[in-house]
């Protein structure tokens, strides 16, 4: 469903304009709400390792901790730093939708999802760039190579994320082994060739629908290793609507694959 507010965001710069350049933008789009314990830090450690390379979208659901008062602090000084705010709790895979249509109408190359909560680090950025050349969506792996590299979760927390990629690539066939990692970058070329308006998903729901998608259009998918480190200050925002809604899209759209109605 199309969100009904403005895409135009509250910034400290102007955009490039170039079509030459805008072609060459990455931009990092980071959901928030109450994270003003992590945020700041964030983005100046974003602004640190990419002083040239990497544009950043805070898109924040009206936190009442003053998440949007320190970005807005931070956009005097960092000039790459946009931010849309939104008047509730929408939920993260509507947060992300607003990134990507923002993301397609500014003509950037890259978007990349990461949390604003370190779990996802952002040196690791980096890599996710890198392994595009050749690739249309990058994932950040937590269990790659019958690995496991997750850092302070809780024996029941794994075990349920395991399980997880376990089911949903039994039942879709998906060829991937973290398909509800939150730490990736797309191409612009497939982003525009979803129907963004068709994606309803939430939570660990939304990222597998995407690489389903994704892998149904027949783009190619790489996944390089990750180490995920639990937040350590902040609230988790994963709900036990979030594991239902799982457990129910990956049928919803095996059967969509089987009919042709993706």
């Amino acid at each position: 469903m199309q969100d009904t507010y403005s895409l135009q965001p509250e910034q400290s710069g102007s955009l490039h304009t170039d079509d030459a350049v805008t072609q060459n933008r990455v931009l990092v789009i980071i959901p928030t709400y109450n994270e003003a314990e992590n945020i700041g830090r964030l983005l100046n450690d974003l602004e640190r390792l990419y002083p040239s390379t990497v544009e950043m979208l805070v898109i924040d659901d009206n936190s009442p901790d003053g998440t949007r008062d320190i970005v807005r602090s931070l956009q005097t000084v960092i000039s790459r730093l946009h931010m849309i705010t939104r008047e509730r709790k929408l939920g993260l895979g509507t947060a992300y939708l607003t990134g990507f249509r923002y993301a397609l109408e500014h003509n950037y190359r890259y978007v990349v999802e990461m949390d604003a909560d370190y779990s996802h680090d952002p040196v690791m950025i980096r890599e996710l760039l890198s392994a595009m050349t050749g690739a249309d969506l990058v994932i950040g792996s937590r269990y790659m190579n019958n690995t496991v590299n997750v850092v302070n979760w809780p024996l029941g927390r794994l075990i349920l994320s395991k399980l997880a990629s376990i089911y949903t690539r039994m039942v879709t066939g998906l060829p991937v082994a973290d398909p509800t990692s939150g730490f990736k970058c797309f191409s612009a070329a497939v982003l525009r060739s979803l129907d963004l308006d068709r994606i309803n998903s939430q939570g660990y729901s939304f990222q597998i629908e995407m690489n389903f998608r994704v892998w149904k259009k027949g783009f190619t998918i790489r996944e390089v290793p990750i180490v995920f480190v639990d937040r350590t200050v902040g609230k988790s925002k994963m709900t036990k609507q979030n594991i239902r809604e799982a457990i129910r899209i990956v049928w919803l759209l095996k059967i969509k694959s089987i009919f042709g109605l993706l």
